[in-house]
């Protein structure tokens, strides 16, 4: 029997990403997506629903995230499910919770003012180009 475990979601960052580091040096970070999903009921009223997903990247992908996102921002990511499994230590009771460890993202949108990106555009530090002529395209 063949196996796949793939996830694709888009959505916004519910929290700023969480950067840490495991003993061995590997960055961690973790944070909230909520994804929305807009329908029409039987009766025709206008719906939404928004599922909360946690995310979890590990190496260079980890540190990017932390620096470029923030809360709100959205994202496109790819991942698989993991189901983290631990046992509570008040009650003893085991729990669950699945969670997207992420294997690739992509940024959304672009850098504006509410952003939260402190990249430098590529025109800094350039003389801006003025707009060209109809006359200077050459097609």
């Amino acid at each position: 029997m063949a196996n796949l475990n793939k996830v694709f979601l888009m959505g916004n960052l519910t929290r700023d990403p969480e950067l840490r580091y495991t003993p061995s040096g590997t960055a961690v970070t973790s944070f909230g997506l909520a994804v929305n999903r807009r329908y029409r009921s039987k009766s025709g009223e206008d719906r939404e629903d928004t599922c909360f997903v946690d995310v979890t990247a590990f190496a260079r992908q980890a540190e990017i995230l932390s620096e470029y996102m923030s809360k709100g921002r959205p994202i496109f990511i790819e991942g698989r499910l993991h189901l983290d499994q631990w046992e509570d230590k008040e009650s003893g009771q085991r729990r669950s919770k699945l969670t997207v460890t992420l294997e690739n993202f992509q940024f959304i949108g672009g850098r504006g003012g509410d952003s939260g990106t402190s990249r430098p555009s590529r025109a800094e530090g350039k003389e801006a180009a003025s707009p060209a002529d109809d006359d200077d395209i050459p097609f």
